[in-house]
C-alpha cells in the first residue's frame, strides 16, 4: 500500500466507525489487533468500540490532523460528545464535552494491526471544573 492510499483507507475506517458498521470492521482491522499493548483481536476490538458507543451514543470520530509514513498513520482526533455516565473515570453524566485523542496506527496486510491511543483526559476535567 502506498502513503497516498493509506489515508484513504483510514478515512474509510473512521467512516465505518461513525456508521457503527461492525459487520465491515474486519475490512480495516487485523484479526490479531493490539490496542495500547493489549492483544484484543478483532472481536475484542469490536467489543471495545461497541461499548464506547453504548456509553457515548453521539460519538463521532473527526480528523483534526493526519499524517502518514510508510505503514503508519498518526492522527489527532477531535470529539464533541455527551458520555452518559463516567468517562475515563471522570463523572461526566450527560454533559457535553470536547476533547482530543492522539492515536498512532501500524498497518500490516493493509489492515490496522496495532493502535497506540492517548485521550486528553485533562481537557475533560478542566471543562467540567469550569462549569462547577
Amino acid at each position: 500500500m502506498t502513503d497516498q492510499d493509506l489515508p484513504s483507507v483510514y478515512r474509510a475506517y473512521l467512516d465505518c466507525l461513525n456508521r457503527q458498521d461492525w459487520a465491515n470492521l474486519g475490512q480495516f482491522v487485523h484479526d490479531d489487533v493490539v490496542h495500547n499493548g493489549r492483544r484484543l483481536g478483532l472481536s475484542g476490538y469490536r467489543e471495545m468500540l461497541e461499548r464506547d458507543y453504548q456509553e457515548i451514543p453521539d460519538l463521532q470520530f473527526n480528523i483534526r490532523l493526519l499524517t502518514c509514513e510508510e505503514s503508519m498513520i498518526a492522527c489527532r482526533l477531535d470529539f464533541h460528545c455527551t458520555p452518559k455516565g463516567r468517562f475515563l473515570d471522570v463523572p461526566v453524566h450527560g454533559r457535553k464535552v470536547a476533547f482530543s485523542e492522539n492515536v498512532f496506527y501500524a498497518f500490516r496486510d493493509d489492515k490496522i494491526a496495532e493502535v497506540w491511543s492517548v485521550v486528553d483526559k485533562a481537557a475533560i476535567e478542566a471543562q467540567l471544573a469550569s462549569r462547577a
